[in-house]
């Protein structure tokens, strides 16, 4: 497994040699790849693709360099878009237009979360920070880092933190309404997790498992492994989830980092499939399948109702992929190049791509209305409607 996810949340605990030798100079870190490690393989040179599917660029806008774990966010017909630096903004879908945009004042560390009236983010400094109309609400301090965009709704915001806590808070005032927590353990993933709701439950990724949560005091109602643990030391048990999830009606399908994708049913509680895989980012879907994008850059998809697989193309191998968006008759992603791919959900084959300023798209693209958005880590953002 790569360490370079990884983030150490007690470094008083033991690690592997290697893992230390790998830590940057403070104490909570992250982990960087070893300069003594194999370079990685290079990808091959893209054929010229024959546009299959018509699209245009809608707009484009600018928010400012950003990372993987302050993605964008459309709901009520508006994109919410936040920097690394401390910006967040709605625009509007259809026009790229603001309407309204703040500078926080401090760095950004996991956002951005809305209900089309409140948004929220997370700070580095580890704030909770609650948006309206353009116009900071509160902030309230969390006890460890988070790497997961809030989640608002039923008139409050949930977060999920690295040391595997849920919080929920009062979106009005910012007042801790309860706190769910797990064991902590010696590392974690400095990447967004799964955090949603589903009916009246609110579905967290704890660790290597699924749980349903009661979104009114915390209270367990179920949970299910997706990820089983292996190995002997900390790296080769980490079975963190891995945002995003892929729901469709009662059924969530997500992926446990490098070890397995599958699909639970959160009405009874139960898996109805896992299969293992080695991807490190989310998955997405649609009734008939489930996306994913395995580590070497193979796309791969799974039958939704089974867990068999149905199709996978090596057509874009060590291109560092985005998560999936499955939209209609196309599968979308992102690279590191900036370009945007849009496959054939029945085959994986390239239907069009799609330009961007050069820098990673390392967000999993998003649908907002009838318009395909995508942010860089340069802080474009990007959207094209089908034609």
């Amino acid at each position: 497994m790569s360490t370079e996810n990884l983030v150490v949340v007690d470094p008083q605990k033991s690690l592997l040699t290697i893992v230390r030798r790998c830590l940057m100079a403070s104490g909570a870190a992250l982990l960087v790849a070893c300069s003594s490690g194999p370079d990685k393989p290079k990808p091959e040179a893209l054929p010229p693709v024959t546009a299959l599917i018509g699209v245009e660029q809608a707009w484009s806008a600018q928010v400012g360099d950003s990372s993987a774990s302050v993605a964008p966010y459309a709901v009520a017909g508006r994109v919410y878009v936040a920097s690394s630096a401390g910006t967040v903004a709605a625009l509007d879908a259809a026009t790229g237009q603001d309407v309204w945009r703040i500078n926080l004042g401090t760095p950004i560390a996991a956002g951005i979360g809305s209900d089309g009236e409140t948004a929220a983010v997370v700070t580095r400094g580890n704030e909770l920070v609650a948006i309206n109309s353009g116009k900071e609400m509160w902030r309230v301090r969390l006890p460890a880092r988070t790497f997961t965009a809030p989640l608002v709704a039923g008139k409050r915001v949930f977060v999920l933190m690295a040391d595997r806590t849920v919080m929920a808070f009062d979106g009005q005032t910012g007042i801790r309404l309860w706190s769910q927590s797990r064991t902590a353990e010696p590392l974690v993933l400095s990447q967004g997790g799964v955090l949603l709701a589903v009916g009246d439950t609110l579905v967290a990724g704890l660790s290597g498992r699924l749980v349903g949560l009661n979104p009114l005091n915390g209270s367990v109602r179920w949970e299910v492994p997706v990820g089983t643990s292996r190995g002997t030391n900390e790296v080769e048990r980490l079975v963190d989830l891995v945002g995003p999830a892929s729901r469709v009606g009662n059924i969530v399908c997500v992926r446990a980092y490098g070890a397995a994708v599958g699909c639970v049913d959160t009405l009874r509680g139960a898996p109805t499939w896992v299969r293992s895989a080695q991807g490190i980012v989310g998955v997405h879907g649609d009734e008939n399948n489930v996306f994913g994008i395995e580590a070497s850059g193979r796309v791969q998809s799974w039958v939704r109702s089974s867990g068999e697989p149905a199709w996978s193309s090596d057509r874009l191998l060590h291109r560092s992929l985005s998560a999936p968006l499955a939209v209609g008759r196309v599968v979308v992603v992102g690279d590191s190049t900036g370009t945007v791919h849009v496959l054939s959900r029945e085959d994986g084959s390239e239907m069009n791509r799609l330009s961007t300023d050069g820098s990673p798209v390392m967000m999993a693209p998003i649908m907002a209305n009838n318009v395909l958005v995508v942010q860089t880590r340069n802080g474009g953002v990007y959207a094209w409607r089908p034609q």
